[in-house]
């Protein structure tokens, strides 16, 4: 498969992960051109906001390793992760430091991006991941623009479905 059909599968998590009311987002971890874990964020429903879909996927490896008697450190060094939407700092920090092999994602993260639209993680750990943005973004954006179109369930009540003051001065 090609990294545009290993994102239609990423864009499904994402999708599942929209009806379930969490942030679309999609992740898969390949090692040796298969998928070995697959994950979507679970922040609302686990009420912790670190459950992105990149550490579920974390997560998931160390059990793979664990069951199959691989060596966790030399898997991760041969991984492939495709993600609907840019890591954010935290999980492009964790993949850095796990030396993931090369990071694919969707669209850009405006607000948390950690690959390159906030900030270049890759400058703290001078590493040499391979990193493809915009595969395809449009979709992912949607999912995105959907998602926030709604209400978040576990916003307090201030905040639910909120309009931004404009100030016409």
């Amino acid at each position: 498969m090609n990294a545009v059909e290993w994102m239609d599968k990423a864009l499904e998590k994402a999708e599942e992960s929209l009806k379930k009311g969490e942030v679309p987002v999609g992740c898969l971890f390949l090692y040796e051109n298969k998928i070995i874990a697959t994950g979507s964020n679970t922040v609302n429903e686990t009420r912790n906001a670190t459950r992105h879909a990149e550490l579920n996927c974390i997560d998931d490896v160390l059990v793979f390793c664990q069951k199959n008697n691989y060596n966790y450190k030399e898997v991760f060094k041969n991984i492939d992760v495709v993600v609907t939407v840019e890591p954010c700092i935290m999980c492009a920090a964790a993949l850095h430091q796990l030396q993931i092999r090369s990071i694919i994602y969707g669209c850009a993260n405006d607000r948390f991006g950690g690959c390159k639209s906030v900030y270049e993680v890759s400058k703290v750990y001078e590493s040499k991941i391979n990193v493809v943005g915009n595969v395809k973004g449009e979709e992912a954006m949607q999912l995105l623009k959907d998602f926030y179109k709604g209400t978040n369930p576990n916003a307090p009540e201030a905040k639910k479905g909120r309009k931004k003051k404009v100030d016409n001065k």
